[in-house]
């Protein structure tokens, strides 16, 4: 098996009944930026807007005035204050970065979810999944895209199992999240070391740990024997690494916190409301876009 194989094989695209892996990942699961912009408040906040909403919704922000900004801002602030108490802590406001950049994690789950929830009960099987997957390509030994479908069908099986915590072969939509993307997942990531890391029977090293050695020996061998072991290799995939939403909602509360209690009501995020999202004076012909979604 070699790298791209395996990296298409991760996600899994469901446009028609047989879906075939497509998407590529970086086989290193940094903890991504909130922003591909330069976070400088001094030139502007679209780094800040970007973290906060993430950065297509942002985008729609750009389209409002500052009243209808103002208004849509705190319709959000009533969702991020989680137990109701009227302000927003730093944990909250972190949570709430982190579920903005994922939202595009569980927008590609619904739309999978779709395509392998077979008979609408709800519950994806292992069996429905299988079936809307592969289908019929399986029975192609020599398929024209030169994949081995079914020596990847054994490792989606293998990770669909691990996501499945009750053990029955049937994922909630939950439990389904966590095999399309095992990498969001703590109780996953041996699994995603496993697969980056098997064999498959070879007893080849795989070509790109052989060509990249040279780059990781030196940070990631810490007990310096020469090999990366199950641990190591783990550090070096699923890092712990700096938190950026952590690091992002210490700064918004820092700057919108006017009585420096260390939370922030919701009057003090809409007064500071240029620092968390966009808007365009200017702009009227945009009323409230996807206003439903909040």
């Amino acid at each position: 098996m070699d790298l791209r194989q395996f990296l298409m094989c991760l996600s899994l695209c469901t446009a028609f009944a047989l879906s075939k892996p497509t998407e590529k990942k970086d086989r290193v699961h940094h903890e991504p930026q909130l922003s591909d912009k330069v976070h400088n408040d001094a030139q502007n906040f679209d780094y800040d807007h970007d973290a906060f909403l993430g950065a297509e919704e942002a985008k729609t922000f750009d389209q409002l005035t500052p009243e209808e900004s103002k208004e849509r801002l705190g319709k959000i602030v009533s969702k991020i204050d989680g137990d109701k108490d009227g302000f927003v802590t730093v944990d909250e406001l972190k949570d709430w970065i982190k579920f903005a950049q994922k939202r595009w994690i569980y927008e590609d789950v619904e739309r999978q979810w779709k395509g392998h929830d077979l008979n609408e009960d709800g519950l994806v099987s292992w069996e429905e999944y299988k079936n809307a997957t592969y289908g019929y390509v399986l029975d192609d030994p020599d398929p024209d895209d030169g994949f081995n479908y079914k020596q990847m069908m054994v490792r989606d099986e293998r990770r669909f199992k691990m996501a499945d915590k009750d053990g029955d072969l049937i994922a909630t939509k939950e439990e389904f999240t966590a095999f399309l993307h095992p990498e969001e997942y703590d109780y996953m990531k041996d699994i995603v070391v496993q697969d980056m890391y098997s064999h498959d029977g070879n007893t080849d090293e795989p070509e790109w740990v052989k060509t990249e050695r040279e780059q990781f020996v030196e940070f990631r061998d810490k007990n310096h024997d020469g090999k990366m072991d199950k641990e190591e290799t783990k550090d070096w995939i699923l890092p712990s690494d700096y938190d950026h939403a952590e690091a992002e909602a210490r700064h918004l509360v820092y700057e919108s916190d006017q009585n420096k209690d260390g939370k922030l009501t919701k009057e003090e995020i809409v007064d500071k409301y240029d620092l968390f999202v966009g808007s365009q004076a200017t702009d009227f012909g945009e009323a409230l876009v996807r206003h439903d979604e909040f």
